[in-house]
């Protein structure tokens, strides 16, 4: 080979290193663009696309911050007695826990109240309840579990369209697989089932086991009010251990379902009952406070709306939007009250 030919050889791989050398920097200088391009969107997204001062900033965050700290802590408890997954939700999240304050709805019996029923008002007719459902429906609510709400607080996963709402059935009784699930089944929305495991009163009788798996079939939420309807804030600690960690227990073992939110029976509770709950391994629990539940809230005190027999569609829809300007849920409450 001659020296014109190694001259030759020489330049054409410097050539090849001078191309290597702007491919390279292109690349950076893209990455670099791409980086900041999410940066801005991001941004954007967290305010809205509008002003946001430091102070609102800091709180919203600071929010955010202790709400997901304490689910965490909250779906390791859930998750460690059994092999059973923390929750049956699934989908992808935004990464940004969702914000909206949702109204929970509180029904009992779907009949009309019998002869000398104690509190009829809690016996709610299922053409009453069909009108309600579908008066909802009308004005763009549609109904979510607790389960659904909690991941979209935490994880941003969606609602759908529309306003979401969650329809509470507490004590477990047998109306509400009879009555309330056909109803809910034709709007394509499910329940959410606060079932107690014993005591419930002869004159309506309990759900049966079979009626149980058939809503959990259909896509409702098995959550508890504990054994036997008992009021809480008067049991010592065993007894308190019972009604509320062997309620859950029992229920995710004959089941096979998280079983991870609690409805304190009578609305009743304190720090101590509130204490107890959490040990049990639950990641929140519902009163019988009126309002709607929010992110921001302790979600060991999240309020309801009990709706009683004798409402009318439009009063319903009055009773839900009065409600959205109530405080949060007291530090404990004693009441008179059954939920």
């Amino acid at each position: 080979m001659n020296e014109q030919e190694l001259r030759a050889r020489r330049l054409a791989r410097q050539r090849a290193r001078q191309a290597r050398a702007r491919r390279r920097r292109l690349m950076a200088v893209g990455g670099l663009l791409v980086v900041a391009l999410a940066a801005i969107l991001i941004g954007l997204a967290a305010t809205g696309g509008g002003k946001t001062s430091p102070s609102t900033t800091a709180t919203n965050a600071a929010q955010t911050a202790h709400h997901s700290a304490h689910h965490a802590r909250a779906h390791a408890r859930a998750s460690a007695s059994t092999g059973l997954p923390r929750t049956t939700v699934t989908g992808t999240g935004t990464g940004r826990p969702g914000t909206a304050t949702v109204p929970v709805l509180m029904y009992h019996v779907i009949n009309p109240p019998p002869a000398g029923a104690p509190f009829p008002g809690l016996y709610v007719p299922s053409d009453e309840f069909a009108a309600q459902m579908q008066a909802l429906k009308t004005a763009g609510w549609h109904a979510v579990t607790m389960d659904q709400l909690e991941a979209y607080w935490t994880r941003g996963v969606p609602l759908g369209p529309g306003k979401p709402i969650v329809l509470t059935f507490d004590n477990g009784y047998a109306s509400q697989y009879e009555n309330a699930l056909p109803i809910l089944k034709r709007l394509g929305w499910a329940g959410d089932e606060n079932i107690q495991l014993t005591g419930l009163p002869p004159s309506q009788g309990g759900l049966t086991d079979a009626q149980v798996r058939a809503m959990i079939a259909a896509g409702w939420e098995l959550d508890t009010q504990g054994i036997s309807h008992a009021d809480l804030i008067t049991l010592d600690a065993s007894q308190l251990r019972y009604q509320v960690a062997t309620a859950r227990q029992t229920l995710r073992t004959r089941y096979g379902v998280p079983v991870n939110w609690f409805c304190y029976p009578s609305g009743h509770y304190d720090a101590t009952v509130i204490t107890a709950v959490k040990a049990a391994g639950f990641v929140g629990s519902t009163t019988v406070i009126p309002g709607w539940a929010a992110p921001s809230e302790d979600p060991y005190r999240l309020p309801r709306l009990r709706v009683l027999g004798g409402t009318s569609p439009g009063a319903l829809l009055q009773q839900i939007a009065t409600a959205q300007s109530n405080g949060a849920p007291p530090a404990s409450y004693g009441g008179a009250g059954t939920a």
